[in-house]
């Protein structure tokens, strides 16, 4: 039962976090959708706009946005939450994706890509997930003074789904998972079922953009760690995390342009310092990789391009690193077998620590 619940939790997370995988897609077709008609005419349609009959025009202002969703998709990932209101403990990269409009407008998604996840039974999963998905998208522009945007997007056919496990950590688990093989079965049922579910994207007229599994009633807000409205950067990320014992996070980061610089902004909570890494895309890549298919931590492969210590304390910790184009990898660190935190190994104490996470691109 213990390696149901924890096989149930993976599945469970991975799929509700699908759509914040592909939420970020999202943030481009709101900008481009208002970019097509002027954002201030939206606002000042707004009334108008959000009529049930205009439902047509509110389709034909997001196809633009549209255009890029895979673009979106493959640029980011999925931080993987039991709760929407849980700490991320883990994470989805999507590594293929195409897409297509339907006849009827709707839009077609088929996704694969592979992840990790961690339960207190299972410790580190690994786990590869595909799916095909028709979504039935629209967007509406809340009332009052400032016009914020929320894109809505709910699925109406889930075609297929498939969640593999990969790696299971604890011995014990993973070999019950060998001779039952309950885990990939009940998997792949839960990722079906979980993705009936929507998403909301919201564009914030004062500036900067986020999403929020479900449906979010316009002009509500979901909950970030950190409050960065009108800072005139482009929010990459802002998590929680909660990370275990020889466990890591690897956020990818995408700079478009020259002149931007990366800022970093993280608080630990519970009196213990983490290490944090910034490594260009192949060398991201290699030592996600070893995460993905090793079972206990191991030190990183490839070096990175910066490393730092957060310390506990009740100012957050700041960084701005200049950078040139190109992808990279933010990793946050909880182990021994990295940088210059060496923390305590307990055997039978899992000495987790959560982490807030703010990670935003703009000019140096």
């Amino acid at each position: 039962m213990k390696l149901l619940r924890s096989l149930r939790s993976s599945a469970i997370s991975a799929a509700r976090t699908l759509r914040s995988m592909i939420a970020p897609a999202l943030l481009a077709v709101s900008a481009s959708g208002c970019a097509s008609c002027g954002e201030s005419a939206i606002c000042s349609m707004k009334g108008t706009i959000n009529q049930p009959e205009n439902r047509s025009m509110r389709r034909d202002l997001l196809k633009t946005g549209l255009a890029s969703f895979c673009q979106e998709m493959l640029a980011r990932s999925a931080p993987l939450k039991l709760q929407n209101d849980q700490p991320t403990i883990g994470r989805f990269y999507p590594r293929t994706c195409t897409q297509r409009e339907q006849e009827n407008g709707d839009l077609y998604v088929a996704f694969e890509g592979n992840g990790y996840g961690w339960t207190g039974y299972s410790r580190k999963l690994a786990f590869t997930m595909a799916g095909t998905v028709t979504y039935n998208q629209d967007f509406l522009v809340a009332e009052g003074g400032g016009c914020d945007i929320y894109g809505y997007f709910r699925p109406r056919h889930v075609e297929s789904s498939d969640f593999k496990l990969t790696l299971i950590q604890n011995q014990l688990a993973r070999q019950l998972n060998q001779a039952m093989g309950a885990g990939q079965t009940f998997g792949s049922q839960m990722v079906s079922s979980k993705l009936n579910q929507g998403f909301t994207v919201i564009r914030h007229s004062e500036g900067g953009d986020e999403f929020s599994l479900g449906v979010v009633e316009l002009g509500q807000r979901p909950f970030h760690p950190f409050q960065v409205h009108g800072e005139g950067k482009i929010v990459m990320e802002n998590e929680r995390l909660e990370l275990h014992q020889n466990q890591r996070d690897f956020a990818p980061v995408t700079i478009s342009e020259s002149g931007r610089s990366l800022y970093l902004q993280l608080q630990t909570d519970g009196g213990v310092p983490v290490d944090v890494f910034v490594f260009g895309k192949t060398e991201g890549e290699a030592n996600l990789r070893d995460f993905l298919e090793k079972p206990d931590v191991a030190p990183f492969s490839m070096p990175p391009y910066f490393a730092d210590v957060v310390q506990p304390g009740p100012t957050p910790y700041r960084h701005a690193i200049p950078l040139p184009p190109g992808q990279y990898y933010v990793v946050i660190d909880n182990s021994n077998q990295a940088g210059s935190v060496a923390p305590a190994q307990g055997v039978l104490d899992d000495r987790a620590v959560l982490v807030d996470s703010l990670i935003q691109v703009g000019d140096n």
